[in-house]
């Protein structure tokens, strides 16, 4: 989609008469809805910069100009097109506009900068980076792109920045970004001019403005190939029984979907460590290689992110990151625009989407809407939020609505926990969540600990990790996660006085699972859900106690923080057993799942002493057939494990 299209001598009519403004504000309204005048307005002095820009009598007056183009299945937008021929090839100049005036570079991470925006000094990525990413963005996904060998040209232009000796802009740390895009500030407006007459000699010849606008979207081959030689050969994506019976059907409908074009819907229904997760991978991966535009989606940010880098290796970082989505991205979305979407995670699908959940109408909808094959991974006691709304009923309401065929499926073996269901029930009966017949009874020998000091599971956790990086800490949402603590390794978040224990949030929500300095860091229900490590050691905070004989939750000892509950106060005022009937469920299943994201083992310890004894009562209750270890219930120094 793109706001506005001319010639070079129809823009800077409209510029210098006035006249851009208004008519970007109805092409605005007109293509993508409510906005306001002073919106509009902050492009003017952009836009004017780059009509004086293009004064030049070089660059030809039949070059095509195109302000905001929104790249498909992106919120991102270009800001300044401009097309044309250098005489062999057709040529398109991406130039992103900043109305910058100081930068200070951030050299501890990769294509970062620092910046006033909003009113305070912001991390945003280097305008260099940027308009690459967007280049490469239409280079991987626009099929007339990739056809017709449109070549793409970024840069940055900072047209109220003016360089210095030794600018931060461009220190030696951006390199390779400028290499690839360099970046121009005031007083450079011949370099830019130069710049863009090196690839627009002529005319735009083929509409390119127009082709790229209405390419279809489809991955490129170089993608596909990287892609499917990632996942050959790596361990952790290897299918196993069932998941892989389930992956071929679900790959088999999902053709037969699109070469039939018959809109289906899947639902495959698994509990922790069924391997939805690992299923979602591969299909994404290999529907790809088959030329599919297909997507990885989930609500939880975590696992998008942890699963891309771990995909990422040799392929850019772009080509990766428009695979995996959140689930809210489809509210503007066409009917069928992709061929595949794959929700993992689906029970944590939301009705409204956006920040202020003031956008779309219902998540399920709408990505059953977009796409002529929907794969959703679900399991509905895995939902943490009050806005959690993913069910099967649901997503069986909106296939029929939609007249779209509905397969299901439930994977039963379980991979996690050493692969013990018989631990899945035992825990459900020790939190009472369900009665099960594993009250005494958590089948193979699932290396769980009741620890008396979180110093102890720390110290543990930190050795466990040493071999793999893959042992982390967890904890219930009590301790509250101020902004201004949020990238400060010194500030401890949750504090155990008793025991004099203190620990920070994790730094890094986006790959805190896989960032090796992260072990000392707790992680929360909304950065660990939908992964899996080795061990887990999970400190179970004040909102889980246990009082008469029985396991009780007090919402109230949430953090305020936490999203989770965010509404339960309301409906509290309205129905208070109501309230404590939705809180106590969700406190439940947040404790579930984070005491099921170990594979081989789990450590916890009770900030209610109570409880940590009642934990402890029922392990020495508990029965583990093939006994083979004498190290369940035992202290940290056992080393067998390391």
């Amino acid at each position: 989609m793109i706001i506005y299209e001319a010639t070079k001598t129809e823009f800077i009519f409209d510029v210098t008469n006035e006249l851009l403004v208004e008519r970007l504000y109805e092409s605005y309204q007109k293509k993508i809805g409510r906005t306001s005048k002073s919106e509009i307005n902050s492009w003017e002095n952009s836009l004017h910069r780059m009509s004086n820009v293009l004064q030049d009598q070089e660059i030809p007056s039949d070059t095509s100009v195109a302000i905001e183009f929104k790249i498909p299945n992106t919120s991102k937008r270009v800001d300044f097109l401009i097309a044309g021929h250098d005489g062999e090839q057709d040529h398109v100049v991406i130039v992103e506009l900043k109305q910058w005036s100081e930068v200070e570079k951030v050299t501890t991470k990769d294509a970062l900068v620092s910046t006033y925006l909003g009113g305070s000094m912001r991390t945003v990525t280097h305008p260099s980076y940027q308009a690459w990413s967007y280049a490469a963005l239409i280079e991987d996904f626009n099929q007339n792109v990739q056809n017709q060998h449109i070549a793409l040209n970024p840069c940055a232009y900072l047209h109220n920045y003016r360089k210095a000796e030794n600018d931060p802009i461009l220190d030696p740390h951006y390199a390779d970004h400028i290499a690839k895009a360099p970046v121009f500030g005031k007083g450079e407006i011949q370099r830019l001019r130069d710049f863009i007459k090196k690839y627009v000699r002529f005319g735009d010849r083929n509409q390119l403005i127009y082709q790229i606008e209405h390419g279809k979207i489809r991955p490129s081959k170089s993608l596909q190939d990287s892609l499917a030689s990632l996942l050959k050969g790596n361990q952790e994506f290897v299918l196993i029984d069932e998941q892989k019976v389930f992956y071929e059907d679900a790959y088999q409908l999902a053709l037969e979907s699109i070469k039939n074009n018959k809109k289906s819907v899947m639902v495959i229904e698994g509990g922790p460590g069924t391997g939805k997760s690992v299923m979602a991978i591969n299909l994404l991966v290999n529907l790809i290689n088959q030329g599919l535009t297909a997507m990885y989606v989930s609500k939880n940010s975590a696992p998008r992110n942890v699963y891309a880098s771990k995909l990422k290796g040799t392929i850019k970082k772009t080509q990766i990151d428009n695979l995996f989505k959140g689930s809210g991205s489809f509210t503007e979305s066409d009917e069928n625009e992709f061929d595949v979407l794959i929700i993992d995670e689906a029970h944590r699908l939301n009705e409204k989407s956006g920040l202020f959940s003031n956008k779309g109408e219902n998540q399920i909808k709408e990505v059953i809407h977009s796409s002529k094959f929907t794969l959703f991974f679900i399991d509905e006691n895995q939902k943490v939020t009050l806005k959690d709304i993913g069910s099967i009923d649901l997503i069986k309401k909106y296939a029929e609505e939609f007249g779209a065929e509905l397969i299901q499926g439930k994977l039963s073996s379980q991979f996690r926990c050493d692969g013990s269901d018989a631990y899945m029930a035992w825990l459900d009966d020790v939190l009472q969540i369900r009665e099960t017949a594993n009250a005494h009874d958590r089948g193979i020998d699932y290396d769980f600990q009741v620890y008396d000091d979180p110093n102890a599971i720390l110290k543990e956790i930190e050795q466990l990790n040493m071999k793999n990086n893959k042992s982390r800490i967890l904890a219930g949402y009590c301790w509250e996660w101020p902004k201004n603590g949020r990238n400060n390794t010194l500030h401890k978040d949750i504090e155990i006085p008793e025991h004099n224990f203190n620990i920070s949030w994790n730094l890094n929500d986006s790959i805190w699972a896989i960032e090796p300095d992260s072990v000392t860091e707790a992680g929360c229900i909304h950065t660990s859900q939908g992964l899996e490590f080795d061990y887990v050691g999970v400190i179970i905070g004040p909102d889980l106690a246990y009082q008469d004989e029985q396991v009780v939750t007090d919402y109230k000892k949430r953090a305020k923080t936490d999203q989770s509950l965010k509404g339960i106060k309301t409906i509290a005022k309205e129905d208070p057993e109501k309230a404590q009937a939705l809180a106590d469920q969700i406190i439940r299943n947040t404790y579930r799942t984070l005491m099921t994201r170990g594979q081989k083992g789990c450590f916890i310890f009770c900030t209610d002493p109570e409880l940590n004894m009642y934990f402890r009562k029922r392990l020495n209750k508990s029965v583990v057939y093939e006994d083979l270890s004498p190290k369940v219930g035992k202290v940290a120094e056992d080393q067998e494990r390391y």
